[in-house]
């Protein structure tokens, strides 16, 4: 299947793979596209950015535009539950989910810390409410690494947290190279950021196993920035093993 993400103004990242970077804070959303599915990495901040990710999709998709096959998100990963990367699931009703097992614990359980994170990063309090209050259970908690099969295209989900999060998944679609979403973990417009759910200790080890994973040629697509290489990615690694006094 051919995708023709510049003239979508999408970035291409690889065959199959492309990423938009969504505005106020230069959020990453990924489309990998297979023969037979499309799986969305991350969905936005509200339910309307979510919305429009996945009309936007559904541009590339569209016969005549991709060619036959998939026409709309058919699969949706959540690297890390903060309201940047999640509240716009509630948009992708249909879409079969996975996230990090134990994310529900704070998607489910604790939406109303999420919910107030967003309002006081700026985001309309109606607009996050209303996305908090049809927040939904993922459908697959992944534990280590589960391939998925989108037809032509195998993606890896991995576990390789907690870091930035207790609850890091990222996101590998092989090939040369391989491109690997991942999430916060690897930020480029800015110093990675340490919130209270932040597990530092882990952090380094955690950029380690994404090193192994992607391997020295791969593209890493940061949670928020420009996308980067192994380089970029071990030198941030030491920079947080300095930082949190780890080795």
């Amino acid at each position: 299947m051919t995708v023709f993400w510049e003239e979508s103004g999408w970035e291409r990242l690889g065959p199959g793979a492309g990423r938009s970077r969504l505005p106020v804070w230069d959020c990453t959303a990924g489309l990998i596209v297979g023969e037979r599915g499309a799986l969305m990495v991350d969905a936005g901040s509200s339910r309307g950015e979510g919305a429009r990710l996945r009309a936007e999709a559904r541009r590339l998709l569209a016969p005549g535009s991709a060619g036959p096959g998939v026409t709309d998100v058919t699969h949706l990963a959540l690297t890390h539950p903060h309201f940047d990367h999640v509240l716009g699931a509630t948009a992708f009703t249909g879409a079969e989910t996975f996230g990090a097992a134990g994310v529900d614990a704070v998607l489910v359980h604790r939406r109303e810390e999420l919910v107030a994170d967003a309002v006081r990063h700026g985001l309309d309090p109606h607009e996050a409410a209303e996305a908090g209050a049809t927040l939904l259970p993922v459908h697959h908690q992944v534990s280590g690494e589960r391939t998925l099969d989108l037809g032509g295209v195998r993606v890896v989900l991995a576990t390789v947290g907690p870091a930035h999060t207790a609850h890091d998944l990222v996101v590998l679609v092989p090939g040369e190279p391989a491109v690997v979403f991942c999430g916060d973990l690897v930020e480029e417009s800015g110093e990675p950021q340490a919130g209270p759910d932040a597990v530092p200790a882990q952090w380094p080890a955690a950029l380690d196993r994404l090193l192994e994973l992607g391997g020295e040629d791969a593209r890493y697509v940061p949670g928020h920035g420009a996308v980067v290489d192994a380089a970029f990615v071990r030198a941030q690694r030491d920079t947080l093993a300095a930082r949190f006094g780890v080795s």
